[in-house]
């Protein structure tokens, strides 16, 4: 290898570095789901016995129940998982981008707008919402 192309080879891994770190931070964020927020601020109150405690909360953490069913709406506050996506998908419910009034049944921004929730299609009609034009 060339001087040339070991230069090269090094500024592109400092490059993806730089990257990596300076993106890290975001796909964080977007990892963390809102229902973990919810789930810490609705903790019950912490009993007498401090071993009961820590046996309560080891409990939710090892049933690794991910299949519970989510809420039927999703707050304003972004793009739904893939996981919420597909259950309302089979529940058949629509996405209304709460932003522009107007809601999709499937396609390219079923559940991909910057904020929005599932609703059945009759609430979304009777919430004055219109359907997105193909």
């Amino acid at each position: 290898m060339n001087h040339s192309q070991g230069k090269l080879t090094l500024w592109m891994l400092a490059f993806c570095l730089m990257l990596t770190i300076g993106i890290s931070p975001a796909l964080a964020k977007a990892q963390a789901s809102p229902t973990d927020a919810s789930s810490a601020a609705a903790k019950p109150a912490a009993p007498a016995n401090p071993s009961a405690t820590s046996t309560a909360q080891a409990a939710p953490a090892s049933s690794g129940n991910t299949a519970a069913p989510k809420t039927t709406t999703k707050a304003a506050a972004g793009k739904a998982s893939s996981q919420e996506i597909a259950a309302a998908k089979a529940s058949g419910k629509v996405w209304v981008n709460t932003d522009s009034g107007v809601y999709h049944k499937s396609g390219r921004w079923y559940g991909k707008t910057k904020s929005g929730k599932f609703m059945t299609e009759s609430e979304a009609k009777a919430a004055g919402y219109k359907e997105a034009q193909k």
